[in-house]
């Protein structure tokens, strides 16, 4: 893994209590490095999640965010998560929270703002503590702002809790912090993809491709062709035709990826982190044109700056202020069109030669960007392995659909083992428009085109509770 940026509070992991700022791409000293599957970034703390499940984190501790008494600046395990498998992390300014594979939450740091989802606003919660209101659910994606937190669940609903200041919690108007999980009504029976938080602002992606944006939007931050803030989900109509297939945000800017490769950018530009060659805002989405020949796969955005990545030449790009070194550039002032990260990048499917020593090159894997870092986890160069595609949609990371597939698995999970958490679950999805909705829009999907069938020939149409509980004697009928 390679890592560059602010490392004042020691949050690139590295042994150094000198090593402030790291200008260009570093080799990681963790020794754990190369089990690292996704790493999350705060303020001045960092959260990894190893392969197998497990929690390390390093840095700034002030307000209980590392989730374990440090007792120097390497990453330390997160002891408390022990019995958890997790399977996502993610971090605000000063907080964290973990996703296990069970679909619960648990979070800890600063809880100031309610933004720990526990119905409280402890200053400080530094151990892990699973929230609770959410146990009947299971999460999918969880996703934080700088002092408020998303998270979808399986059957579409969509949850958001914190700081409330610009209306990010998108739960309309009269609504002020929250520190319990809050439904977001207003974007019930729409199956999402994807839900994104930026530093005050928060988007969400439907699986038809809509982004819906809402929050601070002082510098056009949510592509809505104006400032004004937002307290309930928008559509984002300038982007209706770019087949938007992933987001990412920073402080007060946004970055969208579209299914082709193409890579837009909005909001505050003052830094140059929308990669224009200018330091104005744009309130509207407006594509990088310096990276219009090539396809970008996966994209980043630290607090004020962006990271995009192209495989055909396996090469980083940055763009963006500089100023602690986590453009990796190799310098500290600001860039304000896509430039080429220092290093000797080179894609995965292209052979390296034999008379050249392999472990010169880096091949990119992934990337990770938050604040005021970037983390680059790489394949290894003896075995090298295609970069992750944030354009692919990962299976089961999306609300939940009415298929064949999902019909199989419910009748196992009954032979295996038929209790009442796993009726309610299935009720659960059956009950949700989002999940019907999402469904229908395969148009290969028999299943839906039998129930289809079925519910158009039900005469009187039966209360919603009966039809619910005839799909479910129909689809986990043998």
């Amino acid at each position: 893994m390679l890592c560059w940026g602010h490392s004042a509070f020691g949050q690139l992991g590295f042994n150094h209590g000198s090593l402030t700022i790291i200008p260009e791409p570093r080799k990681s000293t963790f020794p754990l490095s190369f089990c690292i599957k996704q790493v999350a970034c705060g303020e001045s703390h960092s959260v990894f999640l190893l392969e197998d499940g497990r929690v390390y984190s390093c840095g700034c501790n002030s307000a209980g965010q590392l989730g374990r008494d440090p007792e120097d600046v390497s990453p330390g395990y997160v002891n408390a998560l022990a019995n958890e498998h997790i399977i996502h992390v993610a971090c605000g300014q000063a907080h964290s929270v973990a996703l296990s594979s069970q679909g619960q939450l648990f979070s800890w740091g600063a809880g100031s703002e309610g933004q720990l989802g526990h119905s409280t606003t402890e200053p400080s919660v530094p151990v892990p503590r699973q929230i609770k209101k959410l146990n009947q659910q299971k999460i999918l994606q969880v996703s934080c702002g700088n002092q408020h937190c998303l998270a979808l669940s399986d059957d579409g609903q969509l949850f958001t809790w914190g700081q409330n200041n610009h209306g990010q919690l998108g739960l309309g108007p009269g609504f002020t912090q929250q520190s319990s999980p809050q439904r977001v009504k207003s974007l019930e029976g729409i199956p999402l993809a994807r839900v994104t938080a930026g530093g005050y602002h928060s988007f969400a992606l439907s699986l038809s491709g809509a982004v819906f944006g809402w929050g601070k939007n002082s510098s056009g931050q949510l592509g809505l062709s104006d400032e004004q803030d937002r307290v309930s989900p928008c559509h984002v109509k300038p982007l209706r035709s770019q087949k938007v297939v992933y987001i990412s945000c920073g402080e007060e800017h946004t970055a969208v990826l579209t299914k082709t490769g193409g890579l837009f950018t909005f909001g505050a530009g003052d830094h140059g982190q929308l990669g224009h060659d200018s330091l104005h805002n744009e309130i509207n989405p407006r594509r990088v044109l310096e990276l219009m020949g090539s396809e970008v796969s996966q994209i980043a955005c630290g607090r004020q700056h962006t990271i995009a990545f192209v495989p055909s030449s396996g090469v980083l790009y940055a763009f963006g202020c500089g100023e602690h070194g986590q453009l990796g550039t190799g310098c500290t002032n600001n860039v304000i069109c896509p430039t080429a990260v220092k290093g000797r990048w080179f894609p995965y499917n292209v052979r390296i030669p034999p008379s050249v020593d392999p472990s010169l090159f880096s091949i990119i894997k992934h990337i990770f960007s938050g604040w005021n870092k970037t983390f680059v986890i790489c394949s290894k160069p003896e075995s090298p392995e295609p970069a992750d595609d944030f354009r692919l949609c990962q299976n089961g990371n999306y609300t939940s659909l009415i298929n064949n597939e999902t019909i199989d698995g419910w009748r196992q999970k009954v032979i295996d083992n038929s209790n009442s958490n796993t009726i309610n679950g299935i009720v659960q999805t059956l009950s949700s428009s989002a999940c019907w909705n999402g469904s229908f829009l395969d148009k290969n999907n028999v299943c839906c085109s039998i129930l289809t069938e079925t519910m158009s020939i039900l005469r009187p149409v039966p209360r919603s509770q009966d039809l619910t509980c005839y799909l479910l004697k129909y689809c986990l009928r043998s």
